[in-house]
């Protein structure tokens, strides 16, 4: 169906049933939108954002008792 056609035929409803499309293309839009967020991840995105401490293998003071 050509838009010039979709157009003649929803202003033809009455106006509650055009209120009902309106509706209806909002929720296609919102729907379209929640999808469209979800992307790929890249390769290598968070490099260089996440440091670990020089001594991050070393015991914890606070298992000392079990070593």
């Amino acid at each position: 169906m050509t838009t010039t056609k979709l157009q003649i035929e929803i202003n033809s409803l009455p106006a509650h049933l055009r209120q009902e499309v309106a509706d209806f293309v909002a929720f296609l839009k919102a729907k379209s939108v929640k999808k469209s967020k979800l992307k790929s991840r890249q390769f290598g995105y968070a490099k260089g954002k996440i440091k670990l401490a020089d001594d991050f293998d070393e015991p914890l003071d606070m298992f000392s008792a079990y070593q």
